[in-house]
């Protein structure tokens, strides 16, 4: 309040708690308030023997050279003349000329996003110590997210960024958010494009999706990741998520793929219901998704080998002894493998990714028993007996026949109780059972196993016959071979 407007100058001097001659200087226009910062120094300058002869000359070859740099070359080149002790004054004196005389500084220019607009996806290295049946599971995530509202889909991708990793990604994102975007955003993913010429570069089958989803494809600039900042910078909020998500959980190892999938909708599931009403609005301004998904696999023609194996990518797997010597059409997903044989599926196989030079082995004692029942003795050195024997309760039985019984004696019985498991189709009953009537001291007998695990056949059910009507046509039988 202005009390000079109404008030004599020292009745308005009273009012302001000022005293008259205050007063008279603010009317004179000649008053000046004290200023409270320190002009003055209260004791020598530290830097004044470094500054200009020693660090000036650094800053002005090198002008985005850190102050921790300086500090540690003044400590071992001149500690005559700084003393160690100035390290936070120098930082800050280092940062002042920059502000001064230093070179411009990168910006970020702040965006506005229109809803519907924009998609945008990347992957990105999980560092958590994740374990899936107590085996080291490194993996990536294949991060989604809409721009405008930061809807957001996650998984898990155990193989590297190939594209059906990517087809697989972009179609179950599209489909959990109801609709497609105008813009589909990546960086130079080698799955989406060659990176051999700056424009139409892009490998035929991405090209394909994204006409199948009517999506405009762009990337940022190569190399410059920062420039997806829309998906950067939420890499490093949803990883620390999943860390502290798994810090309270108590465990890193979950008993399946699935059940650690399952465990990143969920923490995905609770962000996604922070942001719904904003997603409700750029939701309604997504294009329709197609009737059919796209084609999110690779197909290749491959022989099943005498061994009764296929091999795909450095891994070999085996499949049904039936199929041997056949020529079959394998779809290569994400997460899977499916075969055709003659335009049929016939089979799903869990999908193994070999790392770096290395050679894996998924072998299905199913697929092989019935031929491995009619030579047990074949276990004894088969090449992958380990794979091919269940782990858990059948690992220790397999020891415990090595120890007690000579090595056909152990095959045989070894078979025989995984046959046994194939037909009774209670694999973890059976091989519970048997490793607990081992640790009272005996081996069970197999027929007893049979018994207890085998269904019982059914009695055939007794048929009521019409006496006459079976007389009539005995009668009608003599006649015609009469005849």
């Amino acid at each position: 309040m202005d009390y000079r407007e109404t008030h004599t100058q020292a009745v308005a001097a009273a009012k302001a708690g000022l005293s008259e001659r205050t007063a008279r200087r603010i009317d004179a226009n000649v008053h000046k308030p004290a200023s409270r910062k320190r002009t003055w120094r209260t004791r020598q300058d530290p830097l004044t023997h470094v500054w200009e002869p020693i660090v000036l000359p650094l800053l002005n070859q090198v002008p985005d050279l850190p102050a921790i740099d300086i500090f540690e070359h003044l400590c071992e080149f001149h500690p005559d003349k700084f003393d160690t002790r100035t390290r936070r004054t120098l930082e800050r004196r280092v940062n002042h000329w920059r502000q001064l005389h230093g070179p411009d500084q990168m910006v970020t220019f702040a965006q506005e996003h229109i809803p519907g607009e924009q998609g945008i996806a990347d992957f990105t290295v999980v560092g958590s110590p994740v374990t899936v049946a107590g085996e080291p599971a490194p993996h990536r995530l294949f991060h989604y997210r809409l721009t405008y509202s930061g809807w957001t889909f996650a998984e898990p991708v155990w193989g590297g960024e190939s594209y059906t990793a990517l087809a697989s990604g972009l179609s179950r994102a599209y489909e959990a958010s109801g609709g497609v975007p105008k813009e589909q955003r990546t960086d130079s993913l080698s799955a989406a494009y060659k990176n051999r010429q700056e424009q139409d570069d892009f490998t035929s089958r991405y090209e394909q999706f994204c006409r199948h989803y009517n999506v405009k494809a762009t990337r940022n600039n190569r190399g410059q990741a920062h420039e997806n900042g829309a998906i950067e910078s939420p890499h490093g909020h949803l990883k620390p998520r999943i860390e502290r998500a798994l810090q309270i959980r108590g465990s890193y190892d979950f008993e399946s793929r699935q059940a650690y999938a399952k465990f990143i909708a969920q923490i995905v599931a609770r962000h996604n219901r922070r942001i719904a009403s904003a997603f409700k609005v750029e939701q309604r301004q997504l294009q329709p998704l197609p009737t059919a998904p796209s084609v999110n696999y690779t197909e290749e023609l491959v022989r099943v080998s005498r061994t009764s194996t296929i091999m795909y990518k450095r891994v070999t797997y085996t499949v049904p002894s039936r199929l041997k010597h056949a020529r079959v059409l394998l779809r290569a997903f994400d997460d899977r493998l499916e075969l055709y044989c003659s335009g049929i599926h016939t089979l799903t196989l869990e999908r193994l990714f070999a790392r770096n030079q290395e050679r894996l082995h998924s072998v299905n004692y199913r697929h092989l028993i019935e031929s491995l029942v009619k030579k047990p003795r074949a276990l004894r050195h088969y090449r992958w007996r380990d794979e091919l024997i269940p782990e858990g309760d059948y690992q220790y039985i397999w020891q415990w026949l090595e120890q007690h019984h000579d090595p056909d004696r152990a095959c045989h019985l070894m078979v025989r109780l995984l046959h046994l498991a194939h037909k009774s189709n209670q694999e973890q009953a059976l091989g519970r059972y048997v490793l607990a009537e081992i640790r009272r001291g005996q081996f069970p007998c197999l027929m007893q196993c049979e018994k207890r695990f085998l269904d019982q056949p059914s009695e055939i059910p007794t048929i009521n016959v019409n006496q006459h009507a079976l007389s009539q046509y005995s009668a009608l039988i003599t006649q015609g071979a009469a005849a």
